[in-house]
């Protein structure tokens, strides 16, 4: 999915969740996960193929 989709599928997850991991291979998206995570105070921890986002 091209940005801005895994974003806000990012926060729909994080509506109802503690932790959710995703994936996605557009070249923009860490950036945009990165920014949305630090809006919202929630952490952000890369997995190589992905990234878990979390209520810090």
């Amino acid at each position: 999915m091209r940005c801005p989709w895994p974003v806000l599928r990012l926060a729909r997850a994080m509506r109802g969740e503690e932790a959710v991991t995703i994936l996605a291979d557009d070249p923009a998206a860490p950036a945009e996960i990165a920014a949305l995570a630090a809006s919202q105070g929630w952490s952000l921890r890369d997995q190589g193929d992905g990234w878990v986002v979390s209520r810090a």
